[in-house]
């Protein structure tokens, strides 16, 4: 993604706003120019160079909910969660100093997850700018590489053109994390205010590219000719909102397709024509054929080193056609015969009128050959195991049996998480909610905060391993205030497993530093008021998985699973999909 460069002879064509002028703080500017873009909700933390923000927001309480976490990055993950469910830009607050430098891991989860969020922090007085002033931390600089675009406000005047355009850059285009950085002058500051104008455009800035007609025309000729296309999608098409019309250009040319891991749920998962997962633990058919398919059709997906597997190795016998917003992305990783720079939900009906109604019916079961081979190699013990010991896989069937596939499922980030989006289930979009790209633990337990605000109709399911758990605990605090309605599944296995998996098969079973110890997760939870269980027989696990989804309110289950258990398939580093192995025997 391109971060924007900020000029001052920028320009922006506006919405007439009928406001007369009045004399207002800067602070009272931010929060009237969040009422303006429809904010709701603010995840923050508040202290002394952001206090006049806060002071403004006492008055705030009737139209703008603050949820108070414990940590600033539990604020931003929580953003994160809020934005990837709702659709809408997610908004955090910090001070500066270590306030704002606490947000940073979040910025860059959701920069390489194309995530919009506003941030606002606060700064020390502009006259103590580069004196190393208490808590003074020069967050533009710090941020630059992890934002979508970030500026420093020094003058009030400024603040109601500068918000707007974040919430321009943060949402347009391949959406992503902005921040505003405001001294404590600014937030003081009394000004003469002249009413908030949305900003649609900016000089230099094109999120909504021109569309190259004869490009589409390419593509369709080239998915007509194809006996084996092949279609691998990611996020791009959720966040397009363009699943109507993803669904409609499968179905017509009969082309089966397979997601990223951020791409899940865009369609449900029980498609005929959704074959599975891409990637180091994706599923068996998916990375073979990937190198057995004449054309390979990528859509709002970015050639991850996770997808991917060795270059070198990659589809070098198909034709490929790349569908994507973001022009660095085409070309950058997997050169592209035909390049179509836009938006899918408008690309993809213009492509959908031109293509042949087909069905590749030997070709579609050639996936699911390779499926059964999957199941019998590797998902039937997973999923029904006759060890005595659960497997995280049947803990996530059963859950799937009780939920129907109308969860939000929130997965941290390891074994589980590969273990979850592999066998999760989905009816619905927006339903897969993980750290993707920068792979955070921790990220789940505030992540399923920000869920459960976005969208309280539905059951937000976080399943978290005992080592992520432990890294934003403290979050439970924030759900013991606010109340949101979270069911937090631990899957115990002792261990910091996807490490130790790795040390098993890569290095003679060195287990170093994986094995750790946990506090009574049960005990904890109730300390914060929160219920909870902890089960080790699987005769209580669907009974146990009930009574956490019925509990009116949040709920902590651990399951203890088994301790060595691995995640097969998996492409071993530096090798191509097709090297895709079924056990530790092929290694």
């Amino acid at each position: 993604m391109d971060t924007i460069i900020e000029t001052k002879k920028d320009t922006q064509a506006v919405e007439p706003a009928a406001s007369k002028k009045t004399t207002i703080s800067g602070s009272v500017a931010v929060l009237e120019a969040f009422i303006a873009e429809g904010v709701s909700t603010i995840f923050g933390y508040p202290g002394g160079a952001i206090m006049p923000i806060y002071d403004a927001l006492y008055d705030y309480n009737d139209k703008l909910e603050h949820i108070l976490v414990r940590h600033e990055q539990g604020a931003i993950h929580a953003a994160q969660g809020f934005a990837r469910v709702s659709g809408k830009t997610g908004i955090v607050f910090a001070t500066s100093g270590p306030g704002a430098t606490n947000l940073v891991t979040g910025l860059a989860d959701a920069m390489i997850d194309s995530t919009p969020l506003v941030c606002v922090t606060g700064q020390v007085f502009a006259h103590l700018l580069g004196t190393d002033a208490f808590q003074e931390t020069d967050v533009i600089n710090i941020t630059t590489p992890v934002t979508k675009w970030n500026y420093q406000v020094t003058d009030a005047t400024e603040i109601p053109s500068v918000l707007a355009k974040a919430f321009f850059i943060a949402a347009s285009g391949r959406p992503g994390p902005v921040l505003i950085d405001i001294t404590k002058n600014a937030q003081m500051q009394l000004f003469e205010y002249e009413g908030y104008k949305k900003c649609n455009h900016i000089r230099s800035y094109r999120p909504n590219p021109i569309i190259r007609k004869e490009y589409i025309e390419e593509a369709a000729q080239l998915i007509n000719q194809a006996k084996k296309p092949f279609v691998v999608f990611g996020q791009g098409v959720i966040l397009g909102k363009a699943e109507a019309e993803f669904k409609a250009f499968i179905e017509k040319a009969g082309l089966p397709a397979a997601w990223t891991i951020m791409g899940m749920s865009a369609i449900p998962t029980d498609h005929p024509l959704g074959v599975g997962m891409l990637g180091m633990h994706g599923n068996y058919g998916p990375n073979v054929l990937t190198n057995e398919c004449d054309l390979l059709i990528a859509i709002g997906m970015r050639f991850d080193d996770r997808v991917t597997g060795r270059l070198d190795k990659y589809a070098k016998q198909a034709k490929v056609i790349h569908l994507d917003i973001d022009p660095a992305e085409i070309d950058k990783n997997v050169k592209a015969d035909v390049g179509i720079w836009g938006d899918c939900k408008e690309t993809l009906p213009l492509l959908t009128q031109l293509v042949d109604q087909k069905q590749h019916t030997e070709w579609l079961q050639l996936f699911k050959d390779y499926a059964q081979k999957e199941q019998t190699k590797v998902i039937d013990e997973e999923l029904n195991p006759t060890t005595d010991v659960m497997t995280m896989g049947e803990v996530i069937k059963t859950l799937n049996e009780l939920t129907k596939g109308d969860a939000i499922i929130v997965t941290d980030v390891g074994q589980h998480q590969m273990v979850a989006c592999r066998y999760a289930q989905f009816t619905k979009s927006k339903s897969n909610i993980t750290s993707g790209g920068l792979g955070t633990m921790g990220f789940a337990l505030p992540a399923a905060i920000g869920t459960a605000f976005g969208d309280p109709s539905r059951h937000t399911v976080a399943i978290i391993g005992d080592g992520g758990f432990q890294m934003t605990l403290q979050e439970l605090g924030t759900i013991m205030q606010f109340k949101p309605k979270v069911k937090i599944l631990i899957l115990n296995n002792s261990f910091l497993g996807m490490v130790r998996q790795w040390q098993q098969l890569f290095h003679e079973k060195r287990y170093s530093f994986v094995n750790i110890t946990s506090p009574d997760f049960v005990q904890v939870a109730k300390g914060f008021g929160i219920a909870g269980k902890k089960i080790s027989d699987r005769n209580d696990l669907k009974q146990s998985l009930q009574e956490m989804l019925d509990h009116d309110g949040s709920y902590l289950l651990e399951v203890v699973v088994g301790k060595e258990n691995n995640v097969f398939p998996m492409v071993p580093q530096g090798r191509g999909v097709a090297e895709i192995v079924l056990s530790s025997d092929e290694i």
